[in-house]
């Protein structure tokens, strides 16, 4: 039987595992996914051996860590430094990126000639897919860290009214607000917000995180996490059956 499933730290929110048995059901496949709960990413050499395990996906906090683990990596995955998918092919643990396209897919709706910049909330292996994808489509980005220490990086305090009026498009990447802690949000000037900009959630757990909801009372076109994770998904279904 083919095995699938999910590696991360902690997973009780997870949209993967049960996204997956649904396809399995509806398409009568007799496989199964798993949830693997990881204390360190050392422990992953444990899932690599498990039989018959015929793809994965990574989630927070493991998506750069686990790419020492691997044996090659598609160059996307190369290009943006994170893996959140990978295939097994003649003995070869491979890893992609799909949260690239599952961005993309999501995002391009809504783009306007008023999105010229972009600011990314977080650093961590998601942000680096979503700034791929938007230095392609041709924005400019900028980081908001708590520790900023690149160019182009800046702690959240810097955020102001100038750098909010030329970025129109702002993107949460961190996990801040995710199911249980529904009533935490990252510091930000949503008073400075107004009804040209794009705030995005990665979360889609809540469907609106506080973030969301202060975005959106200041007139802010809001978007949630869920249909990328249903894009991303579904470009690492096609990956494993490739």
């Amino acid at each position: 039987m083919s095995k699938f499933g999910l590696v991360g730290k902690t997973l009780g929110h997870s949209f993967s595992k049960s996204y997956f048995e649904d396809k399995f059901k509806n398409e009568g496949l007799e496989y199964t996914f798993e949830n693997f709960e990881l204390p360190v990413i050392n422990d992953v050499s444990s899932v690599f051996s498990i039989d018959d395990l015929k793809g994965l996906s990574v989630t927070i906090p493991y998506k750069e860590t686990i790419i020492p683990y691997l044996d090659s990596l598609s160059e996307e995955a190369v290009a943006i430094g994170a893996v959140n998918c990978i295939s097994f092919q003649n003995g070869m643990k491979i890893g992609h990126n799909t949260d690239a396209f599952g961005f993309h897919q999501m995002i391009k709706p809504f783009l306007t000639n008023e999105h010229e910049r972009a600011l990314i909330l977080g650093t961590g292996g998601a942000s680096k897919a979503i700034a791929y994808v938007l230095r392609n489509i041709g924005l400019d980005v900028l980081w908001i860290s708590r520790n900023p220490q690149k160019e182009k990086e800046f702690s959240y305090e810097a955020i102001n009214e100038h750098m909010l009026n030329a970025c129109k498009v702002i993107i949460n990447c961190t996990p801040v607000g995710t199911f249980p802690d529904v009533n935490e949000c990252v510091p930000f000037p949503f008073e400075f917000l107004t009804d040209k900009h794009l705030c995005i959630d990665l979360i889609y757990n809540p469907e609106e995180t506080k973030f969301l909801t202060q975005s959106k009372s200041h007139g802010a076109t809001i978007l949630n996490g869920l249909s990328m994770l249903k894009e991303q998904a579904n470009k690492a279904w096609e990956i494993w059956n490739n």
